[in-house]
């Protein structure tokens, strides 16, 4: 028999054969650690070497989470020698207890590599593998977005049409003066350099040239990309994010409606509604930007930049931006979704993925715009 007075964690035995019961007393709480930490060892060596052993929790006068978790890790050292250990007791809270502070094996930490080489080639792979599963995700996730879009139009009564109004507000106009402002000052910023530049070789006129098509092509969409990416992106994710913390998802799975459908579509269907017109006004902001520094810094009056630009570019310099729009709105929103629904349930998590949305989104769009310059260069448009 072992035994510790006063409120201090105790515990006496009854053998029997070779069975075990134990009869826990006192306060087995984290106030008295040491205490706790010695009863804990003092219980595993009272009942190592027998088959069946039963822990009567009655008698103790006080549990909480440290000291059910040292009793459930003696559980757990005494069930490797092969003994078996059950819980007797008539309090709800201490199973309660028991439960939620199970004590779970905490794996080694892994240790690097010595050799950098190795350690920097082992990190090229996992970042290659973890890649491979993210191209593989995506393609799974586009497949449900398109799923769920079909469904809309074979069944109209699903579409959410108020959902879309609404995050079309959200994504375009509310983000309208930010997106035209940056647009105008890139605009006079890239102006003022080509202008500069070209004064040298006095063919500032061509500056005209230069802007147009950049803007047009390049960097209207670019920038109001990113900008979404960095606004409307993180939103998502967050929003997203925050449901599937509070399980708001998975209540949705409960009463039958698929989150794609009512979350996810509505806010990529906005999304590539609003991108294209966004892009518009950024076109616009960034080519008035560039004529009033054209006026003002070069020299350059409106009717000459505007009859300039009207002979520079055509009608494909034009599309080529919108064209872009559609596919990184696509993107944009995919990443976004898919980040916020991998959100755990910890504010870490949640900060972590909206980070990951961001940097993904950014980094995607710029691929994006990079291929489609490449697919235009190669068939001349």
């Amino acid at each position: 028999m072992t035994s510790q007075s006063g409120s201090e964690p105790a515990f006496s035995s009854e053998p029997r054969g070779d069975s075990l019961r134990l009869t826990l007393t006192g306060t087995w709480t984290i106030e008295g650690s040491d205490e706790l930490e010695r009863a804990g060892r003092q219980l595993i060596s009272e009942a190592a070497g027998m088959r069946d052993i039963c822990v009567d929790l009655d008698q103790i006068v006080r549990l909480d989470t440290a000291g059910a978790w040292v009793i459930d890790r003696s559980r757990d050292a005494l069930a490797r020698s092969g003994a078996t250990l059950t819980y007797e007791t008539t309090r709800p809270e201490f199973r309660i207890l028991l439960e939620e502070a199970k004590y779970t094996e905490c794996p080694p930490p892994r240790h690097g590599h010595d050799d950098v080489i190795i350690s920097m080639l082992a990190d090229i792979g996992e970042t290659l593998v973890n890649v491979g599963g993210n191209i593989l995700n995506g393609v799974s996730f586009l497949g449900e977005v398109v799923h769920s879009m079909m469904k809309a139009v074979r069944h109209p009564a699903r579409f959410r049409g108020t959902s879309i109004v609404f995050h079309i507000e959200t994504f375009a106009l509310r983000s309208l003066p930010i997106i035209v402002l940056i647009n105008f000052l890139v605009g006079c910023i890239v102006a003022q350099q080509s202008i500069f530049q070209l004064q040298k070789f006095g063919a500032a006129t061509f500056a005209v040239d230069l802007i147009g098509i950049l803007a047009l092509r390049e960097l209207a969409v670019l920038l109001t990309s990113i900008m979404i990416a960095g606004r409307s992106g993180s939103a998502i994710t967050a929003e997203l994010g925050s449901m599937k913390m509070r399980e708001e998802i998975d209540a949705l799975r409960v009463m039958g409606m698929d989150p794609v459908d009512v979350l996810i579509m509505p806010r990529i269907l906005a999304l590539l509604i609003s991108l294209p017109l966004l892009t518009f006004m950024a076109d616009m902001a960034a080519i008035f930007g560039a004529l009033v520094v054209g006026w003002i810094y070069g020299g350059i009056s409106p009717e000459v930049f505007l009859g300039r630009l009207q002979s520079a570019i055509a009608l494909n310099t034009f599309l080529v931006g919108l064209i872009k729009a559609p596919f990184m709105a696509l993107v944009i929103g995919m990443i976004a979704a898919m980040e916020g629904l991998a959100t755990k349930g910890s504010a870490e998590s949640l900060g972590r993925q909206v980070t990951a949305s961001v940097v993904k989104s950014i980094f995607m769009v710029i691929v994006v715009d990079g291929l489609f310059a490449m697919f235009f260069a190669s068939i001349r448009y």
